[in-house]
């Protein structure tokens, strides 16, 4: 997702901005601030996210929330193993009047889109979301055809199910900027979720409480929160840790570099803060490189996990202080 260039929000009413949009997901996503920081750190910083999680959990639900939130145009997509690129993208059919080709956009032409079980799709359909996600458009034809801004991809997959999928490839999980898990909510919203929803759902309750031009204003905020050299050298340093693993047969990227810092520079606004602080990178560290690592055949072997090798890298790494 690129915004542009744009208006730059003063990052007080940025701030503000972020925590009214969390507060009114939290009205539907009872005890899952986490994730729904992390959701919003990873919009606000333009970037995509894998929700990687069991079924009922309510991926779909966040999904809808924020489209709610935010007044913004909402699709879902669900994969199957018989979609095609131009199911997701759209197609070109021959208009017999004009005696031209006119382009019909597919589900892709929104601002948030679910796309759901992503896994189960072949490698084929699922690299139809490439351009999409990195650079905003779609081009078919040789013409271009550029996204709505800010656009968002929140796909998701089901960890126990693995019949009938197609494991993502390293360069379509590469643009997703976190993986993350919601998890089930502590015992007491549990029970105050089930009440609401066989009642009266929030989610159709639920009022935007932000508008386009400074939702657009405000990503553009989050990409200018102060970010002090000896963080950035603390990112540079964990890459560095992670590339000379021998548990590791591919380490950290600097496009995965670039996203975490992104990132940590959107959770700090979240947060209420114009700089980036070490905590920010640490607690964002395993959601935004875990997924672009790759195990050594040995490690795996043993049973290691790459989120184990992410947590090694981060304490071994001296943070700044």
């Amino acid at each position: 997702m690129n915004a542009g260039a744009g208006p730059l929000l003063p990052a007080k009413e940025a701030s503000e901005l972020f925590n009214r949009i969390a507060g009114n997901i939290e009205l539907v996503m009872r005890g899952s601030r986490d994730g729904v920081r992390k959701l919003l750190s990873a919009f606000a910083s333009g970037g995509h996210v894998l929700i990687e999680d069991y079924p009922g959990t309510g991926k779909t639900t966040l999904a809808k929330s924020l489209a709610a939130s935010i007044g913004a145009r909402f699709t879902r997509v669900q994969f199957t193993p018989d979609l095609l690129p131009s199911d997701i993208l759209g197609v070109s059919v021959f208009n017999q009047k004009e005696q031209t080709f006119e382009f019909r956009e597919g589900p892709v032409f929104t601002s948030i889109l679910l796309a759901d079980e992503i896994n189960r799709a072949s490698p084929k359909t699922q690299s139809a979301l490439l351009e999409t996600m990195q650079e905003g458009s779609v081009t078919t034809g040789g013409t271009i055809h550029h996204l709505v801004q800010p656009f968002f991809v929140l796909a998701t997959q089901n960890p126990i199910e693995q019949e009938g999928t197609y494991p993502l490839p390293e360069a379509q999980l590469d643009r997703f900027a976190v993986r993350m898990t919601i998890g089930y909510p502590p015992l007491g919203e549990e029970a105050r979720m089930l009440a609401e929803q066989t009642t009266e759902p929030p989610l159709d309750q639920l009022e935007p409480v932000a508008q386009h031009d400074e939702l657009v204003a405000a990503i553009t905020a989050a990409r200018a929160v102060h970010v002090e050299e000896s963080i950035n050298r603390f990112v540079v340093a964990l890459l560095r840790h992670t590339r000379a693993s021998d548990r590791l047969a591919l380490g950290g990227s600097p496009r995965s570099g670039i996203a975490l810092l992104r990132l940590a520079k959107a959770r700090a606004l979240v947060d209420r803060r114009d700089f980036v602080v070490p905590e920010d990178v640490m607690s964002l560290a395993t959601p935004v490189l875990a997924h672009r690592l790759i195990l050594a055949p040995e490690a795996r072997a043993t049973g290691v996990t790459v989120e184990e090798v992410v947590t090694e890298a981060l304490e071994a790494t001296p943070a700044p202080v």
